[in-house]
């Protein structure tokens, strides 16, 4: 059950500060953590004894891994932006005062937000909340997913559903870096748009040469790892064209093993929600795993992070800029229709919460 609820502000500490909420982005966590199993095509809209709650049935198979989920209530929305309107005795937290702030800090689906000082980004000036309201989870994902790459001796990549949000901005990073990427899609529309901003590599997966065209930009870049939010068969198939792609490289050893080029598949999506499935023709130099942007933010050194974030807040409006179809209130996102078009994502159709909007 999704509802709105009336809660009282916390008390500020020293190191608190209190943030207008002014936009949020729907991600495609905030709708696991939403709706789960939930089976949208049977919900319904109820009047509640708070105002309007939306109810939705679940599988009986999925019932045990939403028991947590389902035993408390649970503020969602990973990430926004707004304005700091209160602050806590530290200087820290007084030096926000007023201004435009980023935060991953959880429960940002909210008119307002206590969040420390220490977990804000500072935007530029003439930044708006709506400019920052994804400064967090795309951009560190991306910038992350590269960081890794490089951290394992990655020279190129391979991306899945490049046309994404997410996929955009790791194209528009890659081509500022200097690191050869290749794009998948699954549509002309998408080739033509990816090409638009400047990617080389591009491969459409509906086209009938795709497997071909793919070895063949692996081969020319190199490409060695995959990122993919799709999960299924996707990121196999492209572990499948690499081990090609390596064995026409000159001097390559033919063996009953395969290359002893590692091969290193990422997921960090379920899209397909089918079990991963990796060919046997891949060889045995490879290695497949899960990517997950709260893990890389625990393990990765503060310097690091540091350097990073800067870098999102410096390029807000350009490398990291995030575009949506259409602004929705807090009441709006409890709305059957509008969580239908959220929890299917595609290519353009990002949607923001707006907590003012129609107040």
């Amino acid at each position: 059950m999704l509802s709105l609820v009336r809660e009282p502000l916390a008390a500020l500490k020293p190191e608190d500060v209190l943030i207008r909420v002014e936009a949020a982005p729907i991600n495609p966590s905030d709708i696991g953590a939403m709706l789960g199993a939930a089976d949208l095509s049977l919900a319904w809209t109820a009047d509640g004894a708070a105002g309007p709650e939306l109810v939705a049935p679940v599988p009986a198979a999925s019932l045990p891994a939403m028991r947590s989920s389902r035993a408390a209530s649970m503020p969602v929305g990973l990430e926004g932006a707004g304005t700091v309107v209160a602050a806590g005795s530290s200087q820290a937290a007084q030096s926000l005062m007023g201004k435009t702030v980023a935060a991953m800090a959880g429960g940002m689906y909210a008119r307002y937000r206590c969040v420390a000082a220490a977990e804000c980004l500072v935007l530029p000036e003439g930044t708006s909340a709506v400019e920052a309201a994804s400064c967090f989870v795309n951009p560190l994902a991306a910038l992350g997913m590269v960081e890794t790459a490089r951290r394992e001796g990655h020279t190129a990549i391979v991306q899945t559903a490049a046309a994404s949000n997410l996929g955009q901005i790791l194209l528009r990073i890659c081509l500022a870096d200097g690191v050869p990427l290749v794009n998948v899609v699954r549509s002309q529309q998408q080739e033509e748009l990816l090409r638009a901003q400047g990617a080389r590599y591009v491969c459409n997966s509906s086209s009938g040469d795709f497997r071909n065209r793919l070895v063949d930009a692996i081969a020319a870049t190199g490409a060695t790892i995959v990122l993919d939010p799709i999960g299924g068969g996707s990121g196999g198939q492209i572990l499948s064209c690499m081990e090609v792609a390596i064995s026409r490289r000159p001097g390559q050893a033919a063996s009953r093993y395969g290359s002893e080029v590692l091969k290193q598949l990422y997921v960090y999506g379920a899209l397909d929600p089918r079990p991963i499935e990796i060919p046997r023709d891949i060889g045995a130099a490879w290695a497949a795993g899960g990517w997950l942007l709260l893990r890389y933010l625990k393990v990765t050194q503060p310097q690091i992070l540091d350097r990073l974030k800067a870098r999102v807040a410096a390029e807000v409006k350009t490398t990291f800029a995030s575009h949506y179809a259409r602004g929705i209130s807090l009441k709006e996102v409890i709305s059957p229709e509008v969580l239908k078009v959220c929890a299917h994502p595609a290519t353009g159709m990002k949607f923001l919460i707006e907590p003012w909007k129609n107040c």
